[in-house]
This record gives C-alpha cells, structure tokens and sequence, in this order.
C-alpha cells in the first residue's frame, strides 16, 4: 500500500509538472521589438508593433527596448536577444556581408527577413545662423552625425565619401542621437545635425519650431555616386517650419528583421499583423503611412523567414 501511495504521488507530481510545462510554453511566447531613440520613428511604430501582437498572437508577451538602433538591433537579433528589429538596408546588407568596420563582429547568418517597410530620409539640417547652406559649407563647422556606428553614422560616411568629404573636414564632429543634437543647436553648441530616419522625425520638428533652419540638400549625382540601396529623394517644402522650399537628398529604405530561431508560426503572425494593421502604425507615426505590401520585398537584403514567405505566398508575392 505504501508503495503503491509513493507511485501515485510520484505519478501525481509528473503529470503537474507536464500540465505546467504546456501552461508555460504558451505563456512563453516572448516577443521583444527592437526599435532605437525615442526620439525617433522606430520607437513609436515598435510600441505600436508590440501592441498588434500582444493582442493578435495567442499567448504572446511582448516588450520593446530602445536602443541605438540598426546596428545594434542586427547584432542583438543574431544573440537571440530579440524577436523583430527595426533597421536601415544598408546596415542589414552589411550585417550579412559581416563588415566589421560598421560594428560586426562577422557575418550574422541568423537574420531573416519580414519586410520592407518606409525609406528613411537623410535629413541634413543646419542652424540658419551657421550659414550652412550645401554640404561644402560644413567644412570648418560642427555636425553631429549620430550614435558611433549606427545606421544613420554609416549613412553619415557614405554620404560624405559621395561629396568628397572626410569627418576630418570638419570643425568637430559629435556621436549623440537626435534629441541631444537638436538640443546642442538650440544652445548654439552645435551648427548642424545629420539625422536618418522617416520624414517629419519629432527631433527636426521640434528644432525647426525653436531656431530658424536650414535643411541642407545632398544632390542625386552624389547619391548616384553610391548607388543601391539608396535612392533620390525630395524632401517636400512645408515639411519642417520654415522649410519653404523642397530639398533633394537621399533614402534608403527600412526593413523589419527577425532571426531563422523564430518559430515559423509566429514569424507568419508578425508579417501578417503587421499589414492587417497599418492603420494603427500610421496612427503612432505617419512615416508608415509609406508601408506598402507591394513593396514588402523590395531590396530585401536577406533571405525571408520562412513564416513571412508563406504569408507572402498566400498573398502572390511569391510564387
């Protein structure tokens, strides 16, 4: 009898351990969004992204972490350390190649993609009493070209590689994010900031509405000078105050990432929330308003995840 007691409860004792360990393998669903600043666009569409899956995936927690954006996002996605990030094209196309001189430790052969989302605008913006009107001008002057390394610092050098430019042109060259430069001219510490990130960013807004600006134009035949991934672009006047007139510079698009330790169901869920949800993304920031499923697969650096690319197939994107 007794031993028959030490069975039961030892059956007892495996059968709440099974139920517990499904319990907490739903509950387990953990989906962490990598965004950037908070000052910038990835910020608020990530808040709005982890709110879409936290009520449309089944058992998911999510949670967002501001960080210094592509390039620490793509490194952190390799670890494991996320589920979705936001990052620039040229960033993702130099994470795969494993370019160490733009913060890779190698190649990361985990990342996978989810989609194309909205270019990114290099947006060049001086105060108008530093008399910065082209991109020669910042010869001599202080610029602020972002967090060291990160995707809009690369987009800082290709740009100035293209006009013939080194940092060492300059008078001083800063490594802050968005808010803390725009702060800098505002004190008239700082002449001019180079910022990448979706049109109409809450950091050059706010500048514009404390100190008279200048944005300051890249012309295509230097974005031409570095090709793909980015693009020519017109940044429309009206689109800052005192902006009145529309200014050329260049793009590069914006992809949401993932890595290939996703489960393909919840890799089939992001993709597909993400577009069944538009709406809600552009009520966060109106750079998604840019996000279209047509172009879900343009440029895309990587290879797909494959729960995206089953979304994509039953939508004819793929064949």
């Amino acid at each position: 009898m007794h031993n028959f007691r030490r069975k039961f409860i030892a059956a007892g004792a495996l059968a709440l351990s099974l139920g517990l360990g499904a319990v907490s393998a739903m509950a387990q669903e953990f989906i962490n969004v990598l965004t950037g600043g908070t000052s910038g666009v990835y910020y608020p569409l990530g808040v709005a992204l982890s709110e879409i899956y936290g009520k449309g995936i089944e058992g998911a927690r999510t949670q967002v972490q501001a960080t210094k954006a592509s390039v620490e996002n793509l490194n952190l996605l390799q670890q494991g350390k996320g589920e979705i990030a936001f990052a620039l094209g040229d960033a993702v196309k130099l994470a795969a190649e494993g370019n160490t001189e733009a913060g890779f430790p190698g190649k990361l052969d985990k990342l996978r993609g989810v989609a194309a989302i909205y270019p990114n605008y290099i947006q060049i913006v001086a105060s108008k009493e530093s008399g910065i009107k082209t991109l020669a001008d910042l010869k001599g002057k202080s610029l602020s070209v972002g967090a060291p390394a990160s995707g809009t610092e690369l987009n800082a050098r290709a740009i100035f590689a293209a006009a013939g430019l080194k940092y060492e042109d300059l008078g001083r060259v800063e490594y802050l994010p968005f808010a803390e430069s725009v702060e800098l001219i505002k004190n008239r510490q700082l002449d001019a900031t180079l910022q990448s990130a979706g049109l109409g960013v809450a950091s050059i807004r706010d500048l514009a509405t404390s100190v008279p600006i200048n944005v300051v134009a890249v012309p295509a035949q230097d974005v031409a000078k570095i090709g793909s991934p980015y693009l020519s672009v017109t940044i429309p006047k009206g689109t800052y105050e005192g902006q009145t007139e529309d200014v050329a510079t260049a793009a590069v698009g914006n992809f949401l990432i993932t890595h290939a330790d996703v489960s393909d169901e919840t890799g089939y869920q992001m993709t597909k929330l993400l577009f069944e949800n538009l709406d809600q993304l552009t009520a966060a920031h109106s750079a998604a308003k840019a996000i279209d499923m047509a172009k879900a697969l343009d440029g895309m650096p990587v290879p797909l995840h494959p729960g995206a690319e089953r979304y994509y197939k039953e939508k004819g994107l793929v064949k």
